[in-house]
């Protein structure tokens, strides 16, 4: 079975990014931006009631400190400084939950530090860090750093596959800046190969083995929410029941 998630929540202040609102009744567990790439206090809780009324589940969504960048450029950072600087923003949208009576879903880092948690031990141990203390499933990409410290720690696992990134010849997603529009048709295609052969081709031609007890969508790439129509529709046998 199978779930779709959303990276969303990532408006801040006066500025807007994603259709949230149009993007929630395609999905089925949104990862709400914890203020350090996107999103603020206003933000946070308005998401959250959102996904509320939408029966979506709620997960946090946490970056580097790298507001400027999107969270989507690395740094280096000790293993102690990235646990505070994850419980602080986990702990931040868990009281926006307690605040409407949602539980924390899962923890899912954000871009630049994702890919640094697939292939460096101590940001990968770090993160397990996080998760210790509230004890929700972890999501990542099979065959990483991701799943090998996460379950060696004892945290439950999801595998994700993305609808709207492409992968490299090593299995390594290509992480960009600003994201581009994704035709419909090919990333539900896509998405349904990898949940019913656990393959898909990277931008160099082979294929590479991939998880998808989870499909992931930016809400930030431009025809999201289109992409979530298709992908649903494709893999709609498989989905796990709201």
């Amino acid at each position: 079975m199978v779930v779709i998630n959303c990276d969303m929540g990532e408006a801040y202040g006066l500025y807007k990014m994603g259709d949230d609102r149009a993007l929630m009744p395609h999905i089925d567990v949104a990862n709400v931006a914890c203020g350090f790439h996107a999103s603020d206090f206003n933000h946070m809780r308005k998401t959250v009631q959102l996904a509320r009324e939408f029966g979506v589940k709620v997960g946090a969504h946490p970056s580097l400190p790298d507001l400027q960048g999107f969270g989507r450029r690395e740094m280096k950072i000790s293993r102690e400084e990235l646990t505070n600087c994850l419980l602080y923003q986990i702990g931040a949208l868990k009281a926006f939950l307690d605040a409407e009576g949602m539980p924390l879903n899962h923890i899912k880092p954000h871009g630049a530090l994702y890919g640094m948690a697939s292939r460096n031990e101590d940001i990968a141990e770090a993160v397990a860090d996080a998760a210790d203390v509230y004890k929700v499933p972890l999501l990542g990409m099979k065959g990483t750093l991701h799943q090998q410290v996460y379950e060696r720690r004892g945290h439950a696992f999801v595998a994700e596959y993305y609808a709207d990134l492409d992968y490299n010849a090593d299995g390594s997603l290509i992480i960009t800046r600003e994201h581009e529009a994704k035709d419909p048709a090919d990333a539900a295609t896509r998405c349904a190969r990898a949940v019913n052969e656990g393959k898909t081709r990277t931008v160099a031609g082979n294929d590479i083995v991939v998880g998808a007890d989870s499909i992931c969508i930016h809400s930030d790439t431009p025809n999201a929410v289109a992409i979530a129509e298709a992908v649903r529709e494709a893999v709609r046998p498989y989905l796990t029941p709201r």
